[in-house]
């Protein structure tokens, strides 16, 4: 019987909040797509012809849930930031002295890592931004900008947001997968061990 490894409570604790990051986000981009692809204008059988359509629950439904989600997301993400703000300081020090020479510079693993990290940084926060704005301004006035070109910030921000959440899967898919099945396959701990965020090897 292959023998079991422990997790720190930190790790198992990373592990749900970005599973929960995940799960959340997962919903809000599936709603969200079906308000890309079914959008409220046009008539049936005009020019949108999907107008009026049910798919699984109605819009209101479907509308609940994207909010909802949305609003799970930049909370739990909220904790993974505050979680994680030393690192953060620490990336963003290093990322700014490399820029400047100041630093040793970053191998090319490290820096396509940064830049997906930084993408996915922006494209969140223009996400969690553009949502806010028509929560709490559901009647759509100006604000800074008018509710369309909030509305274009809010799609594809997301868009961004989704398409880096990807490649920032893939380049760790394998700690994810090794955590994961030790998260579900391993005992309790029997010590606290906090494991340090690491930095992208040089």
């Amino acid at each position: 019987m292959p023998k079991k490894t422990n997790l720190s409570l930190q790790t198992r604790a990373n592990w749900l909040i970005d599973a929960s990051v995940f799960a959340s986000g997962l919903l809000a981009a599936i709603t969200g797509i079906y308000f890309l692809f079914l959008p409220t204008g046009g008539y049936r059988g005009g020019r949108n012809p999907m107008y009026g359509v049910t798919i699984l629950v109605d819009r209101h439904t479907w509308e609940d849930w994207h909010i909802w989600a949305g609003i799970a997301m930049i909370v739990i993400a909220l904790v993974h930031i505050v979680i994680h703000w030393q690192w953060i300081k620490t990336m963003t020090k290093r990322a700014v002295g490399v820029l400047f020479a100041q630093t040793t510079p970053l191998s090319s693993g490290a820096k396509l890592n940064l830049a997906i990290d930084l993408v996915v940084a922006i494209s969140f926060i223009l996400t969690a931004l553009s949502g806010l704005y028509f929560f709490f301004l559901p009647n759509k006035p100006v604000f800074v900008l008018d509710s369309t070109t909030w509305d274009l910030i809010h799609t594809w921000a997301f868009v961004a947001l989704v398409a880096g959440v990807f490649a920032h899967l893939a380049i760790h898919w394998r700690w994810i997968t090794n955590v994961t099945g030790r998260f579900f396959g391993a005992r309790a701990p029997r010590q606290i061990q906090a494991i340090p965020a690491t930095a992208p090897s040089e």
